[in-house]
Order: structure tokens, then sequence, then C-alpha cells
């Protein structure tokens, strides 16, 4: 029997049209061009202004853009993950929204969470229904509204984190292309590096927690910056050993993109030039659960059917890890 591999087959992005550049955040902050861009890499970033719409809207023009891109019929899809720190509402999913806003009627949807590594996890999940055989056609999304939780007074966080969406869609592959290898890692230890206080079951709403700005996302960043530094090179270290990947037959790197400086220190422990590492921080910042779908998408007409690409992410919690995958179809109208 041929084995079954899970291939990402199409990819959608969207941002909104809003710019947050450093020197409209000059304005509001006590910074500077200069300080952001030395420290993060950073040049500007998509903001979601209009009332009444969340990660989902975000989610749903992603998939809308990979739709029209691959000719995909929406009631085909047989899963739909949303990955997101951003839903638009407790209880109800933000997947099943979804769901229904596209057409895909024969779809059950989850939700996922697993911080600036939802994406990457939402991967390993979609892999495991493509290789039972049972499951056809996946739909993975990333989406996150940041500004929904930042604090535009707090230059900690204000000058990090954007808007957008990606998404991807998981097909059986009967080539060996698709996702090859996996290492996901989690730990507790960075519970309180970053984090929003107020909100869950622990300490809920309320409107002193409001008033005190625990609604709001904290990170401590030199604590963050060293363990991601840390745990993104030696999960990318474990896969390029154990599958007899080097600096020659690896294509692509596709790092979560948090922050320039992490990035270049991974890129330069696996001996990586920067060609070979998908970038786009600069114009978005970081968009959380959306950075790797939206780095593909960005990249999509680069990548070649056969290709070696390993994605690595680092988030609160704290949850990393890696995986390494053959890209499947060469760039559209070649």
């Amino acid at each position: 029997m041929t084995k079954i591999t899970a291939a990402i087959t199409g990819v959608g992005g969207y941002v909104p049209d809003f710019v947050l550049s450093n020197q409209l955040l000059e304005k509001m902050v006590d910074t500077t061009d200069e300080w952001i861009t030395t420290r993060t890499g950073i040049k500007e970033r998509r903001l979601l202004k209009e009332e009444g719409k969340g990660a989902s809207y975000l989610g749903i023009k992603a998939v809308e853009d990979l739709f029209r891109k691959t000719g995909t019929n929406p009631e085909e899809i047989d899963l739909i993950l949303f990955a997101s720190v951003t839903p638009d509402m407790p209880v109800a999913i933000s997947g099943a929204y979804l769901a229904t806003q596209i057409g895909a009627v024969n779809a059950f949807a989850v939700d996922l969470q697993a911080a600036c590594s939802s994406f990457l996890y939402g991967m390993s999940v979609a892999a495991r229904y493509i290789e039972s055989g049972k499951y056809k056609k996946v739909l993975l999304i990333g989406a996150d509204k940041m500004s929904s939780i930042i604090d535009y007074t707090d230059r900690a966080t204000c000058i990090l984190f954007g808007d957008g969406a990606g998404a991807v869609l998981f097909e059986p592959n009967y080539e060996g292309l698709g996702i090859q290898d996996e290492y996901l890692r989690s730990d507790g230890v960075g519970r309180d590096f970053l984090k929003i206080d107020a909100g869950g079951s622990i300490l809920p709403t309320t409107a002193d927690t409001i008033k005190e700005g625990k609604n709001n996302l904290y990170q401590d960043g030199k604590t963050v910056f060293k363990y991601a530094v840390s745990r993104m090179a030696d999960v990318t270290d474990i896969l390029v050993e154990r599958n007899h990947l080097t600096a020659e037959n690896l294509n692509w790197l596709v790092p979560h993109q948090a922050n320039k400086r992490i990035i270049d220190a991974t890129a330069q422990r696996m001996g990586l030039p920067m060609e070979k590492v998908m970038l786009n921080i600069h114009h978005y910042g970081n968009t959380t659960s959306a950075t790797l779908p939206l780095a593909l998408y960005d990249y999509e007409n680069q990548l070649k059917k056969g290709d070696n690409v390993i994605f690595v992410a680092f988030g609160g919690g704290f949850t990393w890890g890696a995986i390494y995958l053959k890209w499947a179809y060469d760039p559209k109208g070649k």
C-alpha cells in the first residue's frame, strides 16, 4: 500500500489596508524608527481598523484568496483548523463561523491555540488527519487580530505586533512529498513571561482588571528572547541532523516572524545563508498565528516542487517546535 503523506497544495493570505509605520508609532509612544528597526527588524505592521470585524474576518479573506488561486470547491473541505490567540469571542469557536461563511458545509471545524506556535502545531494536526486516509482536504488557517489585545501606550509590545491571516490547503500525496518529520515541545516554565493576566478562569474580566491593563498582552522581552533563540535553534538542529539535511540541500527556512535578531541567530547556527530564509517581518511585524502562512504567501512563487523546507516557531506558554516538509508543487503558471 502506498504511503500517504500530507502536502500543502495551495496558499492564501490577507493583511488589512491600514499601515502602522514606525513613524506613526513615534507620535504615539517614546520610541524611534531607528530604535525599533535595530532591535526588531520591523518597519511597519498592518491593523484591522473596521469595527465589528475580528480574526475570523482576516481568515475568511485569506481563504477566499486561496480558493481563487486554486479553484477549490468549499463543499469539498473535510476539516477546518483555525489557529488563533485572538478568536472572535469566547466559547463560540471562530472556525465554525468561518466554515459557514465560506460555504464549507461538509466540514467540521476546530479552534487551536498554542500562542505563536499555533499554526505550526496545526500543521501537525492536519497531517495526522490526512495520513489517516479518511480526510482528503484539510484547511488550516492562522489568523490574529493582535491589535485587539495590545496596549498602544506600552512600548514593549505595541511596536511588535500586527494583524493578518494566512491559509493553506493540505491534501494527500503519494510521491513522498509533504510533511516528513516534526519535533514539537512545550514547557510551563514560560507561563509568566508572555501572557494576558485577566479574562480567563483564574482572573475573570472586571472593571478593575481593565483599568489596570490586565486584559492586554504582557511580555518579558529579554526572557522570551533568550528562550526563543535557544529553543528554535535546538529543534531545527534536531530535524536537520536526523533527516541528513545540510545548508546545501535545505532550500528554505520558514521561521516565526517575532524578531529579526532571533531569525538571524537561528539561521546563523544552522549555517544557512539569509537568501534561504523567508523574511517579511519588516512589512507585517509579528502576526502571531499568521506569520508562517504569510511567509509562504509572500514566497510561494519562489518555491519549487521537491524543495526541502523547515518551519520553526516559538510561542508563549512556552510552546515551540519545527516541522520538515517537502514542497509539493512548482510555481503557478510555470
